[in-house]
């Protein structure tokens, strides 16, 4: 079976105007396929549909695209899926195009990193970056095709014992990390990073948030620096593949395992 397709082709090519590849002009989603089983998809799919709104661009999935997804699925069991919407060709300027008929979709087949698993069991450790994300509260949210801050940061190599990036925005706020979004219990309950500047809103997060609730724990969305680290008891990040994941260590600061995210593992179906 095909590991990619364009437009429900297998194995096609995208077109060289393409404004995905012109300008990052579109988004994408990665979905954890458990068991052939695609996990939250119908969020995922709200995500796309709002992302694509706010792009400027109408879109909702068709039947054949579930279709192609569904079977992609039962031939690669425990695998990651990504869908990648592009807003098609629309000449050489910036301006898009009127129509939303060359809106072209690809869907690609990965192997699930060997790497969550270990990571979930042990947990992991951040270091922070010196690539500073700018503010835009018109992208914020989503996550959209032009990833060139992510690129940056991920083009330093690691110093030894750490296994991912800590990453503020341009007012030094803590933002997430390169791949994940983050959350810090202190001595007034949950927080997470505000993302109304910079950032992406993952899907997990809004399932983790819900799921915190749910087990009678206080949540709140708000701003953080580097010194709001001193007053983190626990931490753990979380995005669709790798579910969620403690935080040993964020520089210097030592921290110990939550007691509560092997529960909000087994609540989710997350465990690895």
């Amino acid at each position: 079976m095909s590991t990619i397709w364009v437009n429900g082709q297998p194995d096609a090519t995208i077109n060289p105007l393409d404004r995905g590849l012109a300008y990052g002009d579109g988004l994408f989603a990665t979905m954890r396929v458990n068991k052939s089983e695609i996990q939250f998809v119908e969020s995922h799919f709200l995500r796309l549909t709002q992302g694509a709104k706010r792009l400027g661009f109408d879109w909702q999935p068709s039947q054949s695209l579930r279709a192609l997804m569904l079977e992609c699925a039962q031939q690669n069991p425990q695998s990651c899926l990504k869908v990648l919407l592009s807003r098609g060709v629309g000449g050489r300027g910036y301006t898009p195009p009127n129509s939303n008929q060359s809106i072209n979709e690809v869907v690609s087949v990965h192997p699930f990193p060997d790497v969550y698993q270990s990571w979930q069991s042990q947990g992991l450790s951040l270091q922070s970056s010196d690539v500073l994300l700018a503010r835009q509260p018109r992208l914020a949210g989503i996550k959209h095709c032009n990833r060139l801050e992510q690129v940056l940061i991920k083009s330093v190599p690691l110093a030894d014992g750490y296994d991912d990036w800590l990453v503020l925005d341009s007012k030094r706020n803590i933002i997430e990390s390169s791949m994940a979004n983050l959350f810090f219990e202190t001595e007034v309950g949950i927080e997470t990073p505000k993302l109304a500047y910079a950032g992406v809103a993952g899907m997990m997060r809004e399932q983790v948030i819900y799921q915190l609730l749910e087990m009678n724990l206080t949540v709140s969305i708000t701003e953080m620096n580097l010194s709001n680290l001193s007053n983190v008891k626990h931490a753990f990040m979380t995005n669709s593949l790798l579910g969620v994941v403690d935080i040993n260590l964020i520089d210097q600061h030592i921290l110990q395992k939550a007691p509560f995210t092997s529960l909000l593992r087994e609540r989710l179906n997350l465990t690895l």
